[in-house]
């Protein structure tokens, strides 16, 4: 079967082997544990950040490497797909939230938490969902009032990844309720800040390991120290950063979607019905033989993304194509897979069954499949 032509280099593939082998020594036994406890421990944190698999993004000066490549971002989502390592938040920590602080933050707040993002310390989180309110952030009631050298801080979000683990979350606020978005801006709250309480481990369909939360903000207050960028300039930071949360998405899809086609070939050429291997069926082979022709045409598609991504070329358009694409396709191709193992398929120790549960929020989170088709159409001119 063809492969996509790699864009990685001899450096990725050797990064690969670090993470699948931190993988299989510091997850895979323990994630059964922590599907059972709701959430990873403290511990597989700081040593995703004593093995550099946290925030390599990160300047030296914070104790990053320094590399600006998304690459080895797209090593870590595969290699965690590849072990069904839904549970550390990993690629939410190092893709979405500490880009961030890396780019807006001042001199002092990059020296106080950058050093603790990059080494497991601290972990991260940002509240931008509330009950009331999802795709549509300009619908947001939590609020900001300024009383002169910090804010009072009041609302509550929810589906918080990372929520019940979080030492910093970065909470989307609107600091002037007239000014439209405009009036949207960014406070970091810290762990232990009084009025800061947080709700209960939400019981999701999947990701059981991944500790997702409700957050409650009472009258906290938040010194203006830590506020993110200037005010007022939150929805467009959030715009600005919002196309990288989406191809990180988009890469951990079409990794999905190729564990998927690996499974569901070595399962079609073992399993075997009235005296020969299922795969041997037309309806199966047919079968087969699209899922490895869209997984082709995604892989391709995502590493065009990831190089673009790199150049500094990726528009809010192009990245919401292939988030709503290729999650998708992973619930497509996801929903196949369970079908061709029969039974076996509705098994949950078996990876597809998990990889259902798991894989179904992709559609959802970082804004869903509509919201992105809406976005894409406005580009449009429609």
């Amino acid at each position: 079967m063809p492969e996509a032509p790699s864009i990685l280099e001899q450096e990725h593939e050797d990064f690969r082997q670090t993470v699948r082998a931190f993988l299989e020594k510091e997850v895979v036994p323990h994630h059964a544990q922590w599907e059972a406890d709701g959430q990873v421990s403290r511990e597989v944190w700081r040593a995703a950040g004593d093995q550099g698999l946290l925030c390599f993004d990160v300047d030296e000066q914070y104790g990053g490497a320094g590399v600006q490549d998304f690459r080895y971002n797209m090593v870590v989502a595969e290699e965690m797909c590849r072990a069904g390592a839904s549970g550390p938040g990993f690629p939410v920590h190092t893709d979405i939230i500490v880009p961030y602080i890396s780019q807006l933050g001042t001199e002092e707040q990059k020296q106080r938490w950058l050093p603790g993002l990059v080494s497991g310390e601290l972990i991260s989180a940002i509240a931008m969902t509330e009950p009331g309110a999802g795709s549509d952030l300009q619908g947001i009631r939590t609020s900001a009032v300024d009383k002169g050298d910090h804010y009072v801080l009041n609302g509550a979000k929810t589906f918080i990844s990372n929520g019940i683990l979080s030492d910093l979350v970065i909470v989307v606020c609107r600091t002037n309720p007239d000014a439209g978005h405009q009036g949207i801006s960014l406070l970091v709250v810290e762990r232990g800040m009084e009025g800061f309480e947080r709700g209960r481990n939400l019981d999701k369909v999947g990701m059981k390991a991944q500790d997702t939360a409700e957050l409650f903000f009472d009258d906290v207050l938040v010194p203006k120290e830590n506020l993110l960028g200037q005010e007022g300039s939150g929805f467009i930071s959030l715009m600005m950063n919002l196309p990288q949360e989406r191809i990180s998405i988009a890469v951990m899809a079409v990794a999905a979607v190729e564990q998927m086609l690996a499974l569901s070939l070595e399962y079609a050429k073992g399993r075997e019905a009235f005296g020969k291997p299922i795969g041997s069926f037309q309806h199966n082979r047919f079968l087969l033989a699209e899922m490895a022709t869209e997984a082709h045409i995604a892989r391709v598609f995502v590493n065009d993304c990831v190089q673009r991504l790199n150049a500094g070329q990726v528009d809010t358009s192009l990245a919401s194509m292939a988030k709503w694409w290729t999650t998708e396709l992973q619930k497509k191709v996801t929903d196949q897979a369970v079908q061709l193992h029969g039974g076996y398929g509705y098994m949950l120790e078996y990876p597809v069954a998990k990889a259902f549960l798991d894989g179904r929020i992709q559609t959802i989170y970082g804004g869903t499949t509509e919201i992105q088709k809406e976005i894409i159409g406005r580009s449009l001119g429609v």
